[in-house]
């Protein structure tokens, strides 16, 4: 294996920090909207929240995978880890869409509206600004050091995102025009990318085998 390129390390290091970013904002987010959840006896943000739980926990497999490659690990030990995160990130993501459909589905049987929450239509803002923009440079600094799983965790972050957009749509539909159903049918529109990305993330390994060995 050659060397790796100065460049390359330093998006490396570009990497581990907005892991580490992504972690603590997910943190905070997760504690405000379990918390507007329970103030404003909201579904939707109760499940954002536990989503936010389930982005940490990506986040700090991802900020550790990272962190070990920096200690100058064997390059084949480096690859199997790699593997194994990657598999991490699917698996969070298959159930990520599993927290969807039941979620939407439950909501719908109840004919339950997202309560209204100034608190939750301003975080709902925030992380579909911020987001975004973290997952774009996640996935350059994927490209520079050709980290698939760090990829992946950065497409999680941008589902991220989209779950912004509907908690957003939601509340505001909710509290404008009294659209109690506009929360879950947006919500449910992300579940076949869940599914696909996820299960990328379990067989994404073999298919770039079969492909090496063509």
């Amino acid at each position: 294996m050659t060397p790796q390129s100065p460049p390359a390390r330093n998006w490396r290091r570009i990497a581990l920090w907005l892991v580490a970013a992504t972690q603590v904002y997910n943190i905070i987010e997760a504690g405000v909207a379990l918390w507007a959840a329970a103030a404003a006896r909201s579904i939707a943000l109760l499940g954002f929240g536990l989503d936010s739980l389930i982005e940490t926990a990506a986040a700090g497999a991802m900020l550790y995978h990272l962190w070990w490659e920096t200690q100058g690990r064997d390059p084949e030990a480096i690859e199997g880890r790699e593997q194994a995160v990657h598999r991490f990130v699917g698996f969070t993501l298959l159930l990520l869409a599993c927290y969807v459909v039941g979620q939407s589905a439950w909501t719908l049987w109840r004919c339950e509206a997202a309560a209204e929450s100034v608190v939750g239509i301003v975080l709902a803002a925030a992380s579909l600004v911020i987001m975004p923009v973290v997952s774009f440079y996640k996935l350059r600094a994927a490209r520079e050091v050709g980290s698939r799983a760090l990829a992946a965790e950065a497409k999680e972050t941008l589902a991220c995102s989209y779950l912004s957009f509907c908690l957003f749509a939601g509340l505001v539909a909710n509290a404008v025009a009294g659209w109690w159903w506009a929360d879950p049918l947006a919500a449910l529109l992300m579940v076949p990318w869940l599914v696909h990305e996820g299960l990328e993330g379990f067989e994404g390994e073999e298919d770039d085998e079969e492909d090496g060995d063509e």
